[in-house]
């Protein structure tokens, strides 16, 4: 009876050593750093299909329109950038696909 009593404390031991062992020690917080619109920076008001150079920048390879959490750009630039990617693809000033 007495093996019993000590396997079975030995098992809870066991069993609480591994549930610590499981945690993580040291946990590294990051704070995320928010991002600020370049163009509202540069006090660009308006974005326009004209302007390629800037328009090109918000566009990957493949001519996917980057997503506002990868470039920053506020809402109201990211519309206008959307908008004039658009209209630069009809213009076949930018591909719609590599």
């Amino acid at each position: 009876m007495e093996n019993e009593n000590t396997n079975a404390n030995t098992n809870v031991k066991n069993k609480e050593a591994h549930r610590d062992a499981r945690k993580p020690q040291f946990r590294k917080h990051f704070q995320n750093k928010k991002k600020t619109c370049r163009l509202c920076a540069d006090k660009i008001k308006h974005i326009d299909y004209k302007q390629w150079a800037i328009v090109k920048n918000y566009c990957t390879e493949t001519g996917r329109i980057l997503p506002r959490k990868v470039t920053g750009a506020c809402a109201k630039h990211q519309r206008q950038l959307a908008r004039a990617i658009k209209i630069n693809r009809n213009l076949a000033l930018l591909p719609y696909t590599d």
